[in-house]
């Protein structure tokens, strides 16, 4: 009995001493592979030449706008360009053409009129230390007043040309812009002469006005002038909510 037990004691000590040996420590790992191999270290980037800064990424930036910062018109020219050839091939008309476009353009309203605002607040223009914070704007002339100027300069850096009531409907605003910048370089077929590229700012235009509880039907038309050929106007359509709420206030400001 004492025999068995000590053969089966000295086997298990020979095997825990080989575990722990440093012939086994040295053994070659590709017998056996890892369950969790660690990984290796990601190589570091190349060295710079000298007089040479390495750009940052965008997700470093501040959310101020710096100069220099803009897209340039051949750059925007091609992407757009590649989208009105994208969207052309899968619709099967005009009103399905700009509508596509419009939602395309309320996507990018939508986070503009998150951004606009915190932009302001964080780092205001003035020379104010403590600007005060953004505030819903409840009525109507100064909504228009911030897509025609503030909106309207941060996407093409200028104001818009002219903003108007229709003289037959109360109901309608008309943004006038007499050269677009994002359709310049874009040719209207004769077959779809009625088409507007301008849907997709009129779906930025949209998303704000939704967003900022000013419920709209915007849509983008081409108006030509002998003196602005290209001219576009930004039809704004406002909900029957909207006036109602207007002449719940009255003259008041």
């Amino acid at each position: 009995m004492s025999t068995a037990r000590d053969s089966i004691t000295s086997s298990t000590s020979n095997r825990i001493s080989s575990i722990f040996s440093p012939a086994a420590s040295t053994a070659p790992s590709s017998s056996r592979a890892s369950t969790f191999p660690i990984p290796l270290p990601s190589p570091s980037l190349p060295p710079l030449p000298a007089n040479s800064k390495r750009t940052s990424l965008i997700y470093d930036r501040p959310l101020a706008k710096s100069r220099g910062n803009e897209v340039s018109l051949g750059a925007w020219a091609f992407l757009f360009g590649e989208i009105i050839q994208y969207t052309q091939k899968r619709v099967s008309g005009v009103g399905e053409f700009e509508k596509r476009l419009n939602i395309l353009g309320y996507r990018v309203g939508v986070r503009l009129l998150e951004l606009l605002p915190l932009r302001d607040y964080l780092f205001p223009i003035s020379s104010l230390r403590s600007p005060p914070p953004p505030t819903r704007t409840l009525r109507l002339l100064p909504i228009l007043t911030y897509v025609h100027s503030t909106l309207y300069r941060y996407l093409f850096g200028r104001p818009a040309d002219s903003l108007e009531l229709s003289n037959d409907h109360p109901d309608e605003y008309m943004l006038g812009d007499n050269d677009m910048v994002i359709t310049k370089n874009v040719e209207v077929p004769k077959d779809m002469g009625g088409l507007s590229c301008g849907a997709l700012v009129a779906g930025i235009v949209e998303a704000v006005m939704d967003g900022a509880g000013f419920p709209a039907r915007v849509t983008a038309h081409s108006v030509p002038e002998p003196s602005h050929p290209r001219k576009t106007v930004i039809l704004i359509k406002l909900d029957p909510e909207v006036l109602a709420r207007e002449a719940a206030f009255g003259g008041k400001v």
